[in-house]
């Protein structure tokens, strides 16, 4: 009985293989629905990638700091944290990811989901990169395509991005930027500098994302960005009342290692997470952003080791966050071997750029925020156009792989970056500082920013 069972099922299945391949072949549309595993990692790189600002750059930056500033360096972070998650609900996230029409619509989105107006909760995110599914509707004979996560779930990803990138400024003007100031040039800047290019770029109506250009996780909209702007900002506030030209000692450097350690941690969540699913290409981004570091990490090390005869924790600790910098945006892109030439050339150049150049001349980027990100950035946005390889992503290919149009693309995206965030960040400053000050007094300054503009200390000594 058991075996006339076992043969009538076989021969059901049979029989439905031509009525389910006639189905598959006429089109016959699968509704979207939720993935569980893909909403599943969604929520924990967005944990992730949040860690990255609280307490992972809070802690790397914090430590690198004279200890009367490391409080007012935390506190920046936090309230960074707070003020653009929300401004991204109100408003930002609309303006990124929304669209516009007429001649703002490449630029900038508009307010239609401010607020997140009319986006509900079982909504289904309507962007996708990989592992997604068509949504029944057909334009111009393509099937749609839709994402396989909530709408929300995207939303808040995306949100994160948006709270460390006006953080990452903070390296160039710490120890001497009023937190009044601050906190209004950090909001005005993510309204007005960080929403429109995360639109160029993001965006599928974005005027670079139609040009082909290729960021995986942020080396444009989010390194050199927040690095050019960081240069903007150093200069104008001028340097440190104390500054002799090179860079003064960290006052805790294990906070240093534990910041970059959790940095490298949470980026897993930035550039595997940018996927928006747990698939083959999450895994590829994960490999690629680990050996990229490991490399980058070990190139550093190793110029300490040569030039300056003894390695340190802190270049280890630098070139390890270099090189994700510099892997953020071709770790979707680059296979193995292309993640280590990234990691060990990011090294190279930014070393460089912080050992020699920044002290030639003469400018205070406290932190190197430009000279890691900034540059760091700039080096993985080039060799995204040169090492894609259609073997991680079939439809792209670099310079390397028999499309030197890619190269093209991404220095036109490198060049737009940087002239529209140099100036914006101009306009803002002035603004900012006529209205409420930006730049500490010298008494504000001596004193430190933790007691002169919080009156709090953090090391205590109790007789």
């Amino acid at each position: 009985m058991k075996k006339i069972s076992i043969a009538i099922m076989a021969l059901l299945t049979l029989t439905s293989l031509p009525a389910m391949a006639q189905g598959t072949s006429a089109g016959t549309a699968v509704a979207p629905t939720i993935n569980t595993g893909d909403t599943a990692w969604m929520i924990v790189a967005t944990a992730l990638v949040m860690l990255m600002t609280i307490p992972g750059l809070a802690l790397f930056y914090g430590g690198l700091v004279r200890r009367k500033n490391v409080l007012n360096v935390l506190m920046q972070c936090f309230v960074i944290t707070a003020v653009i998650s929300i401004e991204w609900v109100a408003c930002g996230y609309s303006l990124a990811f929304g669209s516009s029409s007429g001649a703002l619509a490449p630029f900038i989105g508009g307010f239609q989901w401010s607020f997140l107006h009319g986006i509900h909760i079982g909504d289904l995110s309507p962007y996708f990169i990989s592992h997604s599914q068509p949504s029944g509707e057909v334009v111009n004979g393509v099937p749609v395509m839709i994402g396989t996560i909530p709408h929300i779930v995207f939303i808040l990803f995306q949100m994160m991005f948006a709270v460390i990138t006006p953080a990452l400024i903070i390296g160039a003007f710490a120890e001497r930027i009023k937190f009044k100031g601050f906190v209004v040039f950090s909001l005005l800047w993510a309204l007005f500098i960080y929403n429109p290019i995360a639109h160029w770029v993001w965006s599928s109506n974005g005027w670079l994302a139609k040009l082909g250009a290729l960021d995986f996780a942020g080396g444009t909209v989010v390194h050199i960005n927040a690095g050019i702007a960081a240069l903007v900002m150093a200069l104008m506030l001028g340097k440190r009342r104390d500054y002799q030209g090179h860079a003064i000692p960290p006052h805790n450097i294990p906070f240093v290692a534990i910041g970059a350690a959790l940095l490298w941690f949470g980026w897993f969540g930035f550039n595997a997470g940018s996927g928006l699913a747990a698939d083959s290409l999450a895994g590829s981004a994960f490999l690629a952003t680990h050996i990229a570091t490991a490399a980058a990490a070990l190139t550093w090390m190793l110029l300490d080791w040569i030039i300056g005869k003894k390695p340190t924790l802190v270049g280890i600790a630098t070139g390890a966050v270099a090189g994700l910098v510099a892997i953020t945006p071709a770790s979707g892109f680059v296979d193995v071997t292309g993640a280590l030439i990234i990691g060990a050339v990011v090294s190279l150049v930014c070393f460089f750029m912080v050992a020699y150049v920044k002290p030639k001349l003469g400018y205070d980027d406290t932190l190197d925020a430009f000279g890691v990100h900034g540059i760091g950035g700039i080096v993985g946005a080039i060799f995204t156009g040169l090492l894609a390889t259609p073997a991680i992503q079939a439809a792209y290919s670099g310079a390397f792989y028999g499309n030197p149009h890619q190269l093209i693309v991404q220095l036109i995206a490198v060049l737009s970056t940087i002239v529209y965030t140099s100036i914006g960040t101009f306009i803002l400053f002035k603004i900012v500082d006529k209205i409420f000050g930006l730049r500490a007094n010298d008494k504000e300054e001596a004193l430190g920013m933790d007691e002169s503009m919080h009156g709090e200390t953090a090391y205590t000594t109790f007789d």
